[in-house]
C-alpha cells in the first residue's frame, strides 16, 4: 500500500506548493512495491453528492502529490463526465472491466487533472447486474480486476459507487478496504444510512472482513436550516468520531462546476464548497490505515 500521511498530520493544501517532506514522500511511493488503497464512495440514496464528493476527494488527493484512479462504476457516467471525459472517449469502461474484456490499465485515461486518472462509465454499465447474475465470482470481479493493476502505478483507487445497494455497489465494498459515507443533512436520509450499515455487516461477515467505514460527511449543510443542524446532531450522537469534521457547505460552485466538465477545486478553489473538500480530504488521509507492503 501506498505511503501516506501519518495520522494527525496535515497534509500540503490543494493548490498550494508541495513541502519537502510531500515530495520526498511521492519519491518513495514510486520507488516502493505496495498495494493500491482502495476507498468506496457510497450511498444506496441519490442526490446526496455523492459523486460530487468522489470527484473532488480524488482531485485533492492528486493535488497533494497522490497518484489517483477514480472508478466511475454508476451506469449514469456522472463523475466521468464531471471530469470532462466525452462519450466518444469511454472506448473501454468499467462494464468492460466486469465482464472481463479489459484490464484497468487498458480502460484507465488520464484527465486534465495531473495524477488522476479515471476509468469512465458508460450506459451499458446499468445491464451489468443482470449479465453478472450466472457468472462465477459476480461478487468479486472488480476486486479481482484491481489486484491485476500494475505494481505502484496508482497509490489510491477511488470507487464511486451508484445510488444502490446492488451487485455494483457490493463488487465495490468487496474490492475497497475503506468505506466513505456521504450523507445528505435531511431527515430520510437517516434511514438509508440505517441501511447501508446493515449491508456493510453482512459484507463484512461474508466477502470482506477488512472493510471499514472510514467516516461518514455531512453534505448540503445549510446552517440556516435548523433540520439540518438537528440531523447533524443526531448523527454525530449515534456515531460519533466516525463522523467527519469537515461539512460540506450548500455551494452554488459545487453545483455549477460539473457543467463545465471540471470539479469545484478547479472550478473555482476558493470557494467554501472546494476550501471543505479540501479539509475533508486532509481528514481522509489522516484516517487512512498505515501502509502495507505487498506480498
Amino acid at each position: 500500500m501506498a505511503k501516506i500521511v501519518p495520522r494527525g498530520t496535515k497534509p500540503d493544501g490543494c493548490g498550494q506548493p508541495h513541502s519537502r517532506r510531500s515530495r520526498q514522500g511521492a519519491v518513495k511511493r514510486r520507488n516502493s512495491r505496495v498495494s493500491m488503497i482502495c476507498i468506496a464512495v457510497a450511498n444506496q440514496k441519490g442526490g446526496v453528492g455523492k459523486t460530487t464528493t468522489a470527484i473532488n476527494l480524488a482531485t485533492a488527493m492528486a493535488a497533494i502529490g497522490w497518484r489517483v484512479l477514480l472508478v466511475d462504476l454508476d451506469p449514469q457516467g456522472n463523475a466521468s463526465t464531471g471530469l470532462g471525459v466525452a462519450q466518444s472517449e469511454r472506448e473501454w469502461s468499467s462494464y468492460d472491466i466486469l465482464l472481463g474484456e479489459s484490464s484497468v490499465e487498458q480502460a484507465a485515461i488520464p484527465t486534465r487533472i495531473p495524477r488522476l486518472d479515471i476509468v469512465p462509465a458508460t450506459v451499458d454499465l446499468s445491464g451489468a447486474e443482470v449479465e453478472l447474475v450466472g457468472v462465477d465470482d459476480r461478487t468479486h470481479r472488480l476486486q479481482h480486476a484491481l489486484r491485476k493493476a500494475p505494481m505502484g502505478k496508482w497509490d489510491v483507487c477511488i470507487i464511486d459507487c451508484p445510488p444502490s445497494l446492488g451487485l455494483l455497489t457490493v463488487n465495490s465494498l468487496v474490492a475497497a478496504q475503506s468505506l466513505v459515507v456521504p450523507l445528505q443533512c435531511e431527515f430520510f436520509a437517516l434511514e438509508g444510512l440505517s441501511q447501508l450499515l446493515q449491508t456493510v455487516e453482512r459484507i463484512r461477515a461474508r466477502f470482506n472482513s477488512h472493510l471499514s467505514i472510514l467516516g461518514v460527511a455531512l453534505t448540503m449543510y445549510d446552517r440556516r436550516n435548523r433540520l439540518t443542524e438537528q440531523v447533524s446532531d443526531d448523527v454525530r450522537a449515534c456515531l460519533g468520531n466516525v463522523v467527519f469534521e469537515t461539512v460540506i457547505p450548500r455551494n452554488v460552485r459545487l453545483s455549477e462546476a460539473p457543467s463545465h466538465g471540471m470539479p469545484a477545486l478547479i472550478y473555482d478553489h476558493r470557494c467554501p464548497g472546494s476550501e471543505a473538500y479540501m479539509a475533508l480530504a486532509r481528514e481522509v488521509v489522516g484516517r487512512l490505515p498505515q501502509p502495507r507492503q505487498a506480498a
